[in-house]
C-alpha cells in the first residue's frame, strides 16, 4: 500500500498498532527511566532558530553552529540586520550555511514584522493547532519542527518524528510501511497519550541510538521483541 493510502481512517491495522503502545512504554521505561520536562535555559525563539540549523547536520554540528551564532551575535535582532555573509560564517559549522542563513533571517524578519519584537512566546497561549499551523507557515519549518518547539520549549503536546522515531515506529509497527516521517506525526499523536509525548519521545530517541540502530539492530538485547513486527516477521526468521 503506497504512502498516500494511509490514514487514521481507513488503516485496517490501526489498532493492533496502537494496543503495542502500552507494553512497549512499559518496557522502555523499565530500561530508560521516564524523564521529566523541565524549563529550557534558552528562549523558544532560540529552540526554533538552533532546530532550522539542526536540519540535514548532526547535534555536534547543530551546536557548533548555534555556538557559532551566539558567539559573532549578541541579539536576535543582529542576527536580523547583519549581513548575510556573516551570518553564514557565523553558521558554517552546522552545514549548507548558504541555505539556512537566509532562512533564519527571513523567519525573523517575519516575526518582528508580525509581533513587533523578535519572540514568539505568544505560541504558548494560543490554541494547539493554531500554534502548530503558525509555525508550518514559516519558510524552512515542517511538522517535526514545529513539534519539537511545541512539545520542547512550551512542553504542549505535540509528538516530533525524527529520523530514529521513525526506524523504530516502522520496525515495532507503530507506523504503516513505507510511511514517511512527515506523515507519521499524526499516527504517533494518535497512539501515545499526550501526556506520555514528551517522555516516549525521548525513549524512543534512545532506544533508536543504543539498541535499534539503522545498520544493524541489536536485537539479542532488545525488550521489544515480542511486540516489534521487524523482529518477528525478518530477524526472527
Amino acid at each position: 500500500m503506497s504512502n498516500e493510502n494511509y490514514s487514521l481512517r481507513n488503516d485496517p491495522d490501526f489498532e493492533r498498532r496502537k494496543a503495542k503502545y502500552a507494553p512497549v512504554a512499559q518496557a522502555l521505561e523499565a530500561m530508560y527511566g521516564r524523564p521529566q520536562w523541565q524549563p529550557q535555559d534558552f528562549t523558544p525563539l532560540d529552540e526554533l532558530i538552533e532546530c532550522i540549523l539542526s536540519q540535514s547536520t548532526s547535534d555536534t554540528n547543530r551546536d557548533r553552529g548555534f555556538e557559532g551564532l551566539k558567539t559573532a551575535f549578541p541579539t536576535w535582532e543582529a542576527v536580523m540586520d547583519a549581513p548575510v555573509e556573516a551570518l553564514i560564517e557565523a553558521i558554517r559549522p552546522a552545514g549548507l550555511a548558504n541555505q539556512k542563513a537566509p532562512r533564519i533571517q527571513q523567519i525573523l524578519r517575519r516575526i518582528y514584522a508580525e509581533r513587533g519584537e523578535l519572540s514568539i512566546d505568544f505560541l504558548g497561549k494560543l490554541e494547539l493547532e493554531a500554534a502548530r499551523k503558525w509555525l508550518i507557515d514559516l519558510d524552512g519549518v515542517g511538522p517535526k519542527t514545529a513539534a519539537i518547539v511545541l512539545c520542547f520549549a512550551f512542553n504542549r503536546p505535540a509528538f516530533p518524528v525524527d529520523t530514529h522515531i521513525h526506524r523504530v515506529g516502522l520496525r515495532i509497527g507503530f507506523l504503516p510501511p513505507r510511511m514517511n516521517a512527515e506523515n507519521a506525526h499524526p499516527y504517533m499523536e494518535a497512539i501515545i497519550p499526550p501526556a506520555d509525548y514528551y517522555p516516549f519521545h525521548l525513549q524512543l530517541i534512545w532506544h533508536g541510538r543504543q539498541v535499534c540502530q539503522a545498520r544493524q539492530p541489536v536485537c539479542e538485547r532488545c525488550p521489544l521483541r515480542e511486540q516489534c513486527d521487524y523482529y518477528q516477521q525478518i530477524a526472527k526468521a
